[in-house]
């Protein structure tokens, strides 16, 4: 027998395909992609317009496969709260649903681990697995809605937890579809945030969908030796070739592109780093004020990097013209910062078990 389909990744015209190939009419298709992503059923058995005959027959043909929340972190700071979310392969991701006064995000994983080796990065140790499906990757959001009543969904979703998005672009593109379909939850993309180290073919890819979301784009340096240091990728795609394609993408999109720039004490945080960094910025964004969005760097055992002062480097960039904010901490209590639960979760598997392996995490 074929191997079963994940219908959670899919679009109502795929679905409709599978319908046509069953014989069935192609109402089903919108019939099925709403009970599961308006009404939230993900039992076949519960959708209740659909004979027991035809809910056999799907049985038979498809799954829906939700993540398995295997542990939660609630902070005592704020209303974050944490998930480590188990695949149906044993594989562990991370996920965290924030509140905000205009509504819930979630961060989401879009891999399994990471290819990129940021140097200040939880993940980066750890290796790369495999990139997540469009499903897997929604199913983090809803195994987090779960957890809540239903006037009290998640509303905004920001692609910043392990992995890198563009490295699994066509996956990423396909969820952003799902999350925005008019049949299913309808989520305006204005609330969606899509956070790259900086895969410039990638970037200009993205800005050829027109999705209305925001780009952020991780710089943590401000010249190309510290910055290759620091992100492997800076080898390939060096800062001017990058800003170019961000700058490319504000005149192509119209979108705001935002800096994530992790402040790090005694590497990136000095007054030769603020004008570096402005200038560049300036030249690539005539007549606008850039936005570098600062964030104390994590600490992350074995890495030897601790915080600089985020407000102090933000006064440095404001004097070269640049608006500069420091990101809100949340959930600093239970390390909501992607990666450090997955990793602690692997440190102890292995003590317990004598292994070095991370395969079937």
């Amino acid at each position: 027998m074929p191997e079963k389909i994940d219908l959670l990744g899919l679009l109502p015209e795929q679905i409709a395909e599978h319908m046509k190939e069953m014989g069935a009419p192609a109402f089903r298709a919108k019939q099925i992609f709403r009970w599961i992503h308006v009404r939230r059923v993900f039992d076949f058995a519960e959708m209740t317009d659909i004979s027991k005959q035809f809910q056999s027959e799907l049985n038979q043909r498809f799954y829906i496969n939700l993540p398995k929340i295997e542990q939660t972190l609630a902070s005592c700071v704020d209303d974050t709260v944490k998930y480590l979310c188990r695949l149906s392969d044993g594989s562990a991701v991370e996920t965290v649903r924030m509140v905000y006064h205009h509504g819930n995000t979630a961060c989401i994983s879009t891999q399994v681990g990471c290819k990129m080796g940021c140097k200040f990065c939880a993940s980066a140790p750890l290796g790369f697995i495999r990139n997540l499906t469009p499903g897997e990757m929604l199913g983090q959001i809803y195994a987090a809605d779960s957890q809540f009543p239903e006037d009290d969904r998640i509303s905004g979703i920001v692609l910043m937890g392990i992995g890198e998005p563009l490295d699994n672009y066509d996956n990423v593109m396909q969820l952003l579809r799902l999350l925005s379909h008019k049949d299913g939850r309808g989520m305006s993309l204005r609330h969606a945030a899509l956070s790259t180290c900086g895969l410039v073919p990638q970037i200009r890819r993205l800005a050829e969908e027109k999705f209305p979301l925001t780009l952020s784009v991780s710089l943590h340096a401000a010249d190309d030796k510290k910055r290759s240091e620091l992100m492997p990728v800076n080898r390939r795609y060096p800062l001017d070739e990058l800003l170019l394609a961000c700058g490319d993408y504000f005149r192509q999109t119209g979108r705001r592109v935002t800096f994530e720039y992790a402040v790090i004490a005694g590497e990136n945080d000095t007054k030769k780093a603020a004008r570096q960094l402005g200038k560049r910025l300036r030249l690539v964004f005539p007549g606008q004020r850039p936005h570098v969005n600062l964030i104390p760097v994590n600490p992350v055992d074995g890495t030897g990097f601790t915080a600089g002062s985020a407000q102090a480097f933000q006064r440095l960039l404001e004097a070269e013209g640049i608006n500069a904010t420091v990101r809100r901490t949340l959930g600093e209590d239970i390390k909501a910062a992607c990666g450090q639960l997955r990793r602690d979760t692997i440190e102890k598997k292995r003590a317990v078990n004598g292994i070095e392996s991370i395969s079937g995490q």
